[in-house]
C-alpha cells in the first residue's frame, strides 16, 4: 500500500480525471456502490471507480497499479461468492457500461463490460436473434461468457463461450488489447472459461443466432411427485432434438416446496406440445404453455437483489433412478419460506458436440444440479449453507466432480482447476503469467501466475 499523502493526491487526480464517479469510504453513496446481489456480502473496497468508458478503466487500473492495490471488477455484480468487491482493494466498476450494438447482417453483437443478459436479450430480440445467456435478468454477461456460461440455449446454440468471437480487454498494465482467432489467440483461448484472471473485458463480442419463435411449458405438480416428474422430463430429454431444455425445480414457496417442469423449445407451441407430452400427461395442478419471448423465460426464476445467497453445483455423467430418489429426497431440508430453489437441468446437445479444447470441463455431463439457498433473516445461514452442502453430498455419487464455475462460489482451487479441465491449468498459468504476473486480477476463481 502507498503512503497516505501519495494516496490522497493519487485519488483526488482520480476524481479530476475519471468521467466516471469515484467513491471512497465515507462519502456519499459508498455503501451502495458497494453492495452486490449476494446480501451476505459486505465488503469495504478501499476505491470504487464507475468508468463510463475505455479510457476511465485504463486510468482507474494504472491507478490501482500506481498504490499497488489489487483490483476485483464488477460487471454485473451477480456472483455468489461476491467477486466484485474486496476489502481494501481498487474495484473497477463497469455498470454505466452498458452499450449493446448488434449487426444483425453479421448475426452479431458487441456488448459493453456492464451489460446484463435483461438488456442484452432486449437488444437482440428486435432482430429475432438470440444468444447463450444466463438463467436470470440480472447476471452481468461479462463473467457469465468468460467462464463458461450454461443456459436454456445452450443444448442448441452451444454454451455461452463458443458463441465468443472477440474480447477488448484492459491489461493489469493499463494497456488496451483485442483478443481474437487472430489477434493474441492464446489469450482468446484461455479467455474460453478462465474468467476475469486476465484483465479488465471492456467489451465481447458474440454470435448470434436466428430465434424467431421460442416456447415454453411451465407446469405445477404436487410435491410428492417430484421422481414422476423427474423421469418423464428425462425422458423428455432423452428423445426430444437439441431444441428441447429445461429443468425441473423445486421452489420454496408458501411455507413448503412447490415441484415445477421447465420445457423450453427454440420453435414453435406444436412442436413444444409434441416433445413435451410425457410430462403434459401426468397429473398437474397448473399449466401455462404457448409461445413466449425467450428474454420473458430470463426473468421468469428471478430472485431480488439484496436476499442472503449460497449456491453450489455438480455435474452428474448420467441421471439413473438413483440419482433421482436422492435429488429429490433433498427437497427435505430445503430452506423454506425463503425463495430458495433445487434446479435440476440437462447438459448435452451443442454443448457436448462443440470443440473440447476450451478450459470448459462440463461439456460431458449429461445435468446439473443446482441447489440454491436463498433467505433473508442471518440466523438462517448455517441451515441454508448446510443445505446445500447436503445437496452435493447426496448426490456425489453420480458426480464427474465437475462444478461449473459460473454456478459455484469459492470452493477452494481444487474446484477452479476441476472446472477448468484435467490439464488445462498449466497453460492457463502460463498464460497468466504473460499477462498478469503479479496476480493483480485474484477476485475471481482464481489461476496463478506460473
Amino acid at each position: 500500500m502507498a503512503p497516505l499523502f501519495k494516496a490522497r493526491t493519487a485519488l483526488a487526480v482520480l476524481r479530476e480525471d475519471l468521467s466516471g464517479d469515484v467513491f471512497a469510504p465515507g462519502d456519499p453513496g459508498y455503501d451502495a456502490a458497494r453492495a452486490v446481489f449476494n446480501g451476505r456480502i459486505d465488503r469495504y473496497p478501499a476505491v470504487i471507480a464507475q468508468c463510463a468508458g475505455d479510457a476511465d478503466v485504463v486510468r482507474a487500473v494504472r491507478f490501482g497499479r500506481e498504490l499497488d492495490l489489487h483490483i476485483a471488477v464488477r460487471g454485473g455484480g451477480h456472483s455468489v461468492a461476491g467477486s466484485a468487491v474486496a476489502d481494501a482493494a481498487l474495484v473497477v466498476d463497469l455498470r454505466r457500461m452498458d452499450e449493446v450494438t448488434v449487426d444483425p447482417v453479421a448475426e452479431a453483437v458487441r456488448v459493453q463490460g456492464g451489460v446484463t443478459m435483461s438488456r442484452l436479450d432486449r437488444a437482440t430480440r428486435a432482430y429475432g436473434l438470440a444468444a447463450t445467456g444466463g438463467r436470470a435478468p440480472g447476471i452481468g454477461v461479462g463473467g457469465f461468457v468468460l467462464g463458461g456460461g450454461s443456459g436454456w440455449l445452450d443444448r442448441v446454440f452451444g454454451a455461452a463461450v463458443d458463441n465468443l468471437i472477440g474480447v477488448e480487454l484492459v491489461t493489469a498494465d493499463g494497456e488496451r488489447v483485442h483478443a481474437n482467432a487472430d489477434e493474441n489467440p492464446e489469450l482468446f483461448w484461455a479467455l474460453h472459461g478462465g474468467g476475469g484472471n486476465f484483465g479488465v473485458a471492456t467489451a465481447l463480442t458474440l454470435a448470434l443466432h436466428e430465434l424467431p419463435v421460442f416456447s415454453v411449458a411451465l407446469l405445477r405438480y404436487p410435491p410428492s411427485s417430484g421422481p414422476d416428474v423427474v423421469h418423464a422430463f428425462r425422458e423428455v430429454i432423452r428423445t426430444g432434438p437439441d431444441e428441447v431444455g429445461g429443468a425441473v425445480v423445486y421452489l420454496a414457496a408458501d411455507g413448503e416446496p412447490v415441484c415445477a417442469a421447465l420445457v423450453t423449445y427454440a420453435g414453435g407451441e406444436e412442436g413444444l406440445r409434441k416433445v413435451a407430452g410425457p410430462l403434459l400427461a401426468l397429473p398437474h395442478e397448473a399449466e401455462v404453455a404457448g409461445p413466449m419471448p425467450y428474454g420473458e423465460l430470463q426473468c421468469l426464476l428471478d430472485v431480488p437483489s439484496g436476499l442472503r445467497n449460497h449456491w453450489s453445483a455438480e455435474c452428474l455423467a448420467d441421471l439413473p433412478d438413483e440419482a433421482v430418489d436422492a435429488w429429490c429426497g433433498c427437497v427435505e431440508g430445503m430452506p423454506v419460506p425463503s425463495g430458495s430453489q433445487h434446479v435440476l437441468f440437462p447438459l448435452g446437445g451443442a454443448t457436448a458436440s462443440r470443440p473440447t479444447g476450451y478450459p470448459v470441463a462440463y461439456r460431458d455431463a449429461g445435468w446439473v444440479v443446482h441447489p440454491l439457498g436463498i433467505w433473508a433473516d442471518p440466523a438462517d445461514d448455517e441451515r441454508a449453507t448446510a443445505w446445500v452442502r447436503d445437496v452435493r453430498a447426496r448426490v456425489r455419487p453420480w458426480s464427474t466432480g465437475v462444478g461449473p464455475l459460473t454456478l459455484i462460489g469459492d470452493e477452494g482451487p481444487e474446484r477452479v482447476r476441476a472446472g477448468l479441465g484435467v490439464g488445462k491449468a498449466l497453460r492457463l498459468g502460463k498464460v497468466k503469467r504473460h499477462w498478469d504476473p503479479d496476480n493483480v486480477f485474484r477476485f475471481n476463481h482464481n489461476i496463478r501466475p506460473l
